[in-house]
């Protein structure tokens, strides 16, 4: 038995295909997938994850993982099988392997707005056409675009337009000489410069958007980056100016509108000196900054992202608790001596502490190997205890 790719009725949890559990399937078996599969499973579906990688975190806790990769068209096409609707948890999943999964079943993301996601120029022309703002760009295809760059982007950040995250495939530029070095060394692929802004601080909005057109959002998250990969996300009220916090949402919301999205999206933003709020980029998935709602919200990021692809009711999250999330990175393992865990004792016997580890079994500086979310009953108490958790772990203060 098939499901129309087009069919709009709710999957509903407990209910059954040809005598089976309804299966939801994700591309990627990274963290992200690891936490939609426990969602999904806590409601009563199967899962599925293809991966290619024989450990991967997601793989290693569904029910099914194929492992192959993804463009595959075996493994693509035993994943439509097995599965009612199926999802991405990361961005750089190829396209078009979404456009041929969404002839054979419901698939949220779409491709259109993944390949948006995808393109940083593309990405840059959305946010021009919703009315958001971001920083000055120039696209560079060619050694003339470089050439003829305008001075006003200068100091600029050159970024590649494909392929990036956590800080990969950026250099700094503060002249017109180090520009073309850096695009030397960036292989000449195309990319985008901005324009360099004094900034304030980095905050990002997740939103969910049903195949109805319905959302909700989550509260915006105060972000601190080291070495462009996400380190703290505080989320209490008052963390951000109430009007600026306002415009956060709204333009998020816009973004979202704007490609007719469905699932979990995360619209990320720097905070200008001068008060003015500017767009960063768009993940079309959960995020990093968003794990905090599995402990300080009555639901979760991934909770969401599970209703947007089994197109069940979107209601309002509501956060219970100020929270605080600290990444948790390679580096701190074999600190204390060769292969060494961290303190997870100490840490633990910290009131409001939740641990989550994402089951990868090779720790390295800079690979997100888990978080630690840190809730209490107000602001102060919670800043006090993630900044002892900080120190326990040999994270820096904040």
């Amino acid at each position: 038995m098939s499901l129309s790719p087009n069919q709009n009725a709710a999957l509903l949890p407990g209910s059954a295909l040809s005598g089976a559990p309804l299966t939801l399937g994700v591309m990627g078996g990274g963290q992200l997938g690891r936490m939609f599969v426990h969602a999904a499973q806590a409601m009563g579906y199967a899962t599925a994850v293809l991966d290619p990688d024989p450990t991967s975190p997601a793989g290693l806790v569904s029910h099914h993982h194929i492992q192959s990769g993804y463009t595959d068209t075996d493994g693509l096409a035993q994943l439509a099988a097995c599965c009612a609707a199926i999802t991405t948890e990361f961005e750089n999943v190829p396209a078009e392997a979404l456009r041929t999964l969404a002839t054979q079943r419901r698939v949220a993301p779409g491709a259109a707005a993944v390949a948006i996601a995808q393109d940083r120029a593309a990405e840059k022309a959305h946010f021009g056409r919703c009315g958001v703002a971001c920083a000055p760009y120039a696209e560079l295809h060619s050694v003339s675009d470089v050439q003829h760059v305008p001075d006003d982007l200068l100091p600029g950040i050159l970024k590649t337009a494909r392929m990036g995250y956590d800080g990969k495939g950026q250099v700094r530029v503060a002249d017109r000489a180090a520009l073309g070095r850096a695009w030397a060394d960036l292989g000449q692929v195309p990319c985008v410069l901005e324009k360099m802004l004094p900034l304030a601080l980095e905050c990002s909005v997740i939103v969910a958007r049903g195949a109805d057109g319905a959302m909700v959002n989550f509260p915006v998250q105060r972000n601190l980056h080291r070495e462009g990969i996400l380190a703290v996300t505080e989320i209490f009220e008052g963390n951000l100016p109430a009007p600026l916090a306002a415009q956060a949402v709204a333009d998020a919301r816009a973004v979202a509108q704007g490609l007719d999205y469905v699932g979990v999206l995360c619209v990320e933003f720097f905070v200008l000196a001068d008060g003015r709020l500017v767009v960063n980029e768009i993940a079309p998935r959960p995020h990093n900054s968003g794990h905090y709602t599995q402990n300080a919200c009555d639901l979760s990021q991934f909770d969401l992202q599970v209703r947007t692809l089994a197109g069940l009711p979107l209601t309002p999250p509501r956060q219970h608790s100020p929270a605080i999330m600290l990444n948790l990175l390679g580096d701190l393992w074999g600190r204390a001596a060769p292969d060494a865990l961290p303190d997870w004792a100490a840490v633990l016997a910290l009131p409001g502490t939740h641990l989550h580890l994402y089951g990868k079994q090779q720790a390295r500086p800079g690979r997100k190997m888990g978080h630690l979310n840190v809730t209490g009953a107000t602001i102060a108490q919670v800043h006090a205890v993630a900044l002892q958790a900080a120190a326990i772990l040999g994270i820096e203060e904040f």
